[in-house]
């Protein structure tokens, strides 16, 4: 039986900010977009559709309540969710705030530009860890 393991990919391009009850919950290192990710803590699981039907209402319900908290925190004009993995194989659901205002917009934010580093990273993933805190079993990577 294989054992859960982040794909080295997002370990590469993201700061993990705590666990929910399925999801671990990452904040993408991209300073042009407030974009969070959740990975379900299940090994090689490629497709929602994969999951138990437990896990995918579970995952529903943590997608769900990271896009009201990203919409109540940041008013954005629109949110963007998907679980595209042409590139991380591993399923996770990438939860995009987008502006009208942002660099990519009205496009897709995949491949317009290369990444922009938080000026202070550490102090934005301490801002997501303090808003994640108000969701039922959070629990912080700090």
């Amino acid at each position: 039986m294989s054992v859960f393991t982040l794909h080295p990919r997002l370990t590469a391009d993201c700061v993990v900010l705590g666990e929910l009850p399925l999801s671990r919950v990452l904040l993408a290192k991209d300073g042009r977009y407030p974009w969070l990710i959740l990975v379900p803590r299940r090994a090689d699981i490629r497709e929602i559709h994969h999951l138990s039907e437990t896990d995918q209402q579970q995952l529903m319900r943590e997608s769900c309540a990271l896009g009201r908290l990203m919409e109540d925190t940041l008013s954005p004009d629109k949110l963007n969710v998907a679980a595209l993995g042409n590139l991380v194989p591993q399923l996770h659901l990438h939860h995009i705030a987008r502006f009208t205002t942002d660099d990519a917009w009205p496009g897709p934010v995949w491949g317009r530009f290369d990444a922009k580093p938080y000026e202070h990273a550490e102090a934005e993933a301490v801002r997501w860890r303090e808003r994640l805190a108000s969701l039922p079993d959070f629990v912080s990577a700090a």
